[in-house]
């Protein structure tokens, strides 16, 4: 059983005995404990290297060395590949040119993590990891993008300290979060207000400018979220095991109503061990004094979470046709090669149409009263609930077969139903409501010229 741990982990084998004694794979005790790691040092970071003692220089070559190492523990000599991968996109910026490079990034860094996915998967069989190179190079992606989308847009070209120090951090390499660019170099140089808007009714706050938060509340709080996720994750998960959703005897003797409730509680206690990763490098980059949102209307501080808008900047809020079906298709893309990604997000799509066309063309009549909005809003929150579960069953089974045999034990009614609503409820295309709105916002601007062009003459 050792000799079988080991062979599953490219990283280092120095943790092999906790991993022995815990019973758990040795490249999640490595994850775990190089998280754990990363957080103390982040209090280190934030206390001995803050922008008031130290350079930019020195704290990027600090977060950067850092991350390096933890990567090399968790993944070995595979972790070169964040190192190259962000090489070769970082002479592509320089070589193509602002108005490309964006182009140019995404198509390069999503087909470098592809190829990485498709070899782990089908070349190397690599499958048995539960945690594997190509999980922070999903993050370093992201990362790659979104800087080039931001230089596109008109932002100065980092240098290549600062574009290894964002994308290879200690404080993210592993888990994440994405981030903003400038955000981060903000949060570097020690100026993360000039990213923040402070001015209230006009004014600006000097207290909040003057005052560097202490982020010890905010990372306390989102440790006993990871306390409490990682009990829940370990002592229910193996009750409600989602490859039971596609057992014969459970599906042939088990009541429809039986089996939609045991489809939420299954998909319910999978989450538990993503709110664990997920909020564990949201603390971490919170100790290290990043994420810091302003203050809100009592002047307590605001800290960030773990959400990222990537695929909403690059491509939704980008692409004029079918942005829905693009965006969901390029997240398929990104989350790797197998083909329940696909099945999950192809799904995706069909149930999005379904609810927008619900959203659109049958909420209004129950807006009428509190009453109906609230019978509303149970019933489709239900709805939401169950169609979620029933789109990411394939997204854990990973295969074909086995998503295959659950949507058929459901007679594939979600889909159906959602074609069904999509097409009898339409609703117009984002491109066309865009161009109907232009009509009405071009005289205000229009007018706006011709009174700024009188008051010049004027003058």
């Amino acid at each position: 059983m050792a000799t079988e741990t080991i062979s599953a982990c490219t990283g280092s084998n120095l943790l092999q005995p906790i991993s022995e004694i815990t019973n758990l794979p040795l490249d999640q005790v490595n994850f775990v404990v190089c998280q754990l790691c990363a957080l103390l040092t982040a209090v280190w970071f934030r206390l001995y290297l803050h922008p008031s003692k130290t350079s930019p220089f020195v704290r990027h070559v600090v977060a950067t060395l850092l991350g390096i190492y933890f990567a090399l523990f968790c993944f070995g000599w595979y972790a070169l590949h964040f190192l190259l991968q962000s090489g070769i996109t970082y002479g592509i910026m320089i070589l193509t040119g602002v108005e490309h490079m964006h182009k140019y990034c995404l198509v390069v860094a999503l087909g470098y993590l592809s190829f990485c996915q498709i070899t782990r998967v089908y070349v190397f069989d690599y499958g048995m990891y539960s945690a594997d190179f190509t999980g922070p190079m999903m993050v370093i992606t992201q990362k790659i993008t979104s800087v080039a989308f931001e230089i596109h847009d008109g932002e100065r070209m980092p240098s290549l300290l600062e574009y290894f120090s964002y994308n290879c951090n200690f404080m993210g390499i592993l888990a994440g979060p994405t981030c903003s660019y400038n955000d981060y170099i903000a949060f570097i140089e020690g100026t993360p207000y000039r990213h923040r808007d402070l001015e209230t009714k006009g004014k600006v706050n000097v207290k909040s400018r003057l005052n560097d938060p202490s982020p010890n509340t905010e990372v306390i709080r989102k440790l006993a979220t990871c306390f409490i996720s990682l009990l829940v994750f370990l002592s229910v998960c193996k009750v409600c095991p989602v490859e039971r959703n596609v057992d014969d005897d459970f599906i042939a003797t088990t009541p429809f109503y039986a089996q939609v409730v045991y489809l939420y509680l299954s998909m319910l206690t999978t989450r538990p061990k993503y709110y664990f990763v997920w909020t564990l490098a949201d603390a971490i980059n919170n100790a290290a004094g990043f994420g810091f949102n302003g203050y809100d209307s009592n002047g307590l501080p605001r800290w960030d979470s773990w959400i990222t808008g990537t695929f909403k900047q690059v491509c939704y809020e980008r692409c004029p046709y079918n942005p829905t079906a693009a965006t969901f298709l390029l997240s398929a893309m990104w989350h790797g090669a197998y083909p329940g990604y696909y099945l999950t997000f192809l799904t995706g799509i069909v149930i999005t149409l379904a609810a927008r066309a619900v959203r659109h063309n049958v909420r209004p009549y129950f807006l009428g009263s509190p009453a109906l909005k609230f019978v509303y809003d149970v019933i489709t929150w239900a709805a939401t609930q169950i169609a979620i579960c029933y789109t990411v069953v394939p997204f854990v089974l990973l295969s074909v077969g086995p998503s295959l045999k659950f949507y058929r034990s459901w007679y594939f009614c979600i889909h159906i139903g959602c074609i069904l609503l999509a097409i009898a409820l339409p609703v117009k295309p984002r491109h066309l409501r865009l161009k109907e709105q232009q009509p009405t916002v071009q005289p205000s601007l229009e007018s706006t010229d011709s009174n700024s062009n009188q008051k010049q003459k004027a003058t």
